[in-house]
C-alpha cells in the first residue's frame, strides 16, 4: 500500500488524521501514540508479514541493547560495537548476501547455491536509523527513550520504506510536544499541498517516463546515440521526479499528523558542483555517512590524503548502500571522484548571491580555484556528469552499462527513437494521436508519441527550475485559484493511479 494507491488515499490515511485528532484533542496522548505506532507497523504489514516480524524484531534487539547501557553505562562500547554488528549483519544477508556468495562463486570458480532472499522494502532506512541510534545511546547522545517512543520513531510509516534517515531526537521531541498533536488549518493545508504536488510529480510524469525508461534499458543492445540519449535524460528526470515526489508526499502526510520531516531532497539539479548535489540530494543520507563513517575516519583532520581516501570511501559506501551490485559501487565511485575534483579547487564557480552554496566551499589543495567559470555553465556540466553515472545506477549489469556508454558514445544512425517513444501511448495524447494519423502526417502516430515524449521532457525540466515544493507551501496562498489548481493536479492523478509503479527507492 504506497502513498500513490486507492487504499492509502481513500480508506487509511482519512481514517487515520480523523482518530488521530479525535484523540489528541481529548488529551488522550498516550492512547493516540499507541494508535499511530499500530497505524504504522499495519501500514508496513500491508507489504508482508515476513517484512513486519523483521522490523519488529530488530526494534526489539535494538531497544534491548538500549536497556543494557542504560542498566550498566560501563558496557556502553562493548554494546554500541555488538549493535552495530547486529544491524549491519541484518542488512548483509537480506540485501546483499547473495551479491557476495556470486562473487566468491566467480573468484573461485564454484557454484555456492543461495537461495533466493526477498529483502524486506526499506531495511536500509530502518537499520541505519537503528543504527544512529545505538550509537548516539551508547556516546550518551541520546536519552532512555521509553519502549512505545522508540517504537514510534522507528516505525513512523512517512519515514519508514523511502527516508528520510531522521534522527531520533527530531521525531521524538516533536511527539512529545503536544502544542504540535491539536489541529492547525495552516499546517495541515500545506501538508495537504504538498502531498498533491508530490502525487503529481509521481503519477502524472515519473510514472509516464518510466514507460520510455524501461523499454530503453531492456533493449540497450539495440540503442542508437538520440535514443540514448533520450533514455537518459527521462531517467534522470523519471528519478527526480519519483524521489522528491514521494519526499513532498511523506512530508505533507506528516505535515497533516503536525510533524515535520527533516528535509531530504532540495533541488538538487540547481547545484553548480558534485559536491553541492549531495547538499542537496537525499540530504539525510549524506548526514549518516558523515556523521557515522567520514568523521570517525578522521574526516579532513588527517591530512589532504586521507580526506580524499575518506571521501571515496564514503561514496563507494554510499553506492553500495543503494544496491547490492558493481553497478552501484561504480556510479558511488565515480560521484566520489567528481566530489573530489570539486575539492581540488582546480574549476571554481561564480557566486551568484551571498547566500549561494558555493560560497563556503573549501579546497583541499587550493585557496583560490585556478579558473573560474559561471555558475550556469558549472550547473549544466554537473548535470551532464550526474546524467552519466546514471548509466551505472540503472543499468541491470556492468555489461549492459559498458554498451549503454558504447551506444552513447558512437554515432549510430537514429532508428530506434520512434520505437522507443511509441512506449508512450497515454490517455492524454488520444487526441494528437488521432490528428497525425488522420491526417496522414509523416509518422502517424509515432511522431505524436516523440512530440509527448519531447513535450514531458521540457515539463520536467522547467519544474526542476522553478522552486521546490518546500518554498511552494512556505510562500503560496490557499486562495480559490490555488486549491482549483490542486484540485486539477490531484484528480488528474487520481485518474492515472491505476497504472502506477511502485517507488524506485522502495527497493533499498
Amino acid at each position: 500500500m504506497g502513498f500513490n494507491s486507492f487504499n492509502f488515499i481513500l480508506l487509511f490515511l482519512p481514517a487515520l488524521l480523523i482518530v488521530w485528532f479525535l484523540l489528541n484533542r481529548s488529551k488522550k496522548y498516550v492512547l493516540a501514540d499507541i494508535f499511530l505506532t499500530g497505524m504504522s507497523l499495519y501500514y508496513y504489514y500491508t507489504f508482508g508479514m515476513s517484512f513486519l516480524l523483521i522490523l519488529l524484531g530488530s526494534i526489539v534487539v535494538n531497544y534491548a541493547l538500549s536497556m543494557v547501557i542504560e542498566k550498566k553505562p560501563s558496557s556502553a562500547k562493548i554494546v554500541k560495537v555488538i549493535g552495530v554488528i547486529f544491524n549491519l549483519s541484518l542488512l548483509f544477508y537480506f540485501k546483499y548476501l547473495g551479491f557476495f556468495m556470486d562473487n566468491v562463486s566467480a573468484i573461485t570458480g564454484t557454484d555456492h547455491f543461495t537461495k533466493q532472499i526477498l529483502m524486506p522494502i526499506g531495511i536500509s532506512f530502518f537499520t541505519f536509523g537503528q543504527i544512529s541510534f545505538i550509537v548516539d545511546r551508547a556516546n550518551g547522545e541520546a536519552p532512555n527513550y521509553n519502549f512505545l517512543e522508540y517504537v514510534l520513531y522507528t516505525a513512523y510509516f512517512p519515514k519508514l520504506i523511502q527516508g528520510p534517515i531522521a534522527f531520533h531526537k527530531e521525531m521524538i521531541d516533536q511527539f512529545r510536544e503536544k502544542s504540535l498533536r491539536q489541529f492547525d488549518s495552516g499546517r495541515f493545508s500545506k501538508g495537504l499541498m504538498s502531498f498533491i504536488i508530490g502525487l503529481g510529480k509521481k503519477v502524472i510524469l515519473a510514472d509516464t517516463l518510466s514507460k520510455v525508461v524501461n523499454y530503453g534499458f531492456e533493449q540497450t543492445y539495440f540503442l542508437d546515440t538520440l535514443t540514448v540519449l533520450a533514455v537518459m535524460l527521462s531517467y534522470a528526470f523519471q528519478i527526480y521526479l519519483d524521489f522528491s515526489g514521494y519526499c513532498d508526499m511523506a512530508n505533507g502526510v506528516s505535515l497533516m499528523l503536525g510533524f515535520e520531516l527533516p528535509v531530504n531532497f532540495n533541488s538538487p539539479y540547481k547545484a553548480a558542483t558534485s559536491k553541492e548535489l549531495w547538499q542537496r540530494w537525499h540530504m539525510t543520507l549524506s548526514r549518516f555517512f558523515i556523521k557515522y563513517v567520514y568523521i570517525p575516519l578522521g574526516g579532513s583532520r588527517k591530512g589532504k590524503v586521507r580526506t580524499v581516501i575518506n571521501v571515496l570511501m564514503v561514496f563507494v559506501l554510499s553506492g553500495l548502500w543503494h544496491g547490492a551490485g558493481w553497478t552501484y559501487i561504480c556510479w558511488g565511485l565515480m560521484q566520489g571522484i567528481l566530489v573530489v575534483w570539486d575539492d581540488l579547487g582546480i574549476v571554481g564557480v561564480k557566486r551568484k548571491s551571498e547566500d549561494d552554496l558555493t560560497k563556503k566551499t573549501k579546497y583541499l589543495f587550493r585557496k583560490e580555484p585556478l579558473i573560474t567559470i559561471p555558475r550556469a555553465l558549472s550547473n549544466a556540466l554537473t548535470f551532464i556528469m550526474f546524467v552519466v553515472s546514471l548509466i551505472f545506477f540503472r543499468s541491470q549489469d556492468m555489461a549492459y552499462a559498458l554498451m549503454m556508454f558504447k551506444r552513447g558514445a558512437y554515432w549510430t544512425y537514429p532508428g530506434f527513437l520512434l520505437r522507443t517513444a511509441s512506449k508512450l501511448e497515454i490517455g492524454e495524447n488520444y487526441i494528437l494521436r488521432q490528428i497525425f494519423l488522420r491526417a496522414g502526417l509523416p509518422g502517424g502516430e509515432n511522431t505524436a508519441y516523440l512530440i509527448t515524449l519531447i513535450v514531458l521532457l521540457i515539463i520536467s525540466a522547467f519544474i526542476m527550475t522553478r522552486k521546490n515544493t518546500s518554498e511552494i507551501i512556505n510562500t503560496a496562498k490557499m486562495t480559490t485559484k490555488t486549491a482549483i489548481l490542486l484540485a486539477v493536479i490531484f484528480i488528474w492523478s487520481f485518474i492515472s493511479l491505476s497504472n502506477v509503479s511502485t517507488f524506485i527507492y522502495f527497493q533499498y
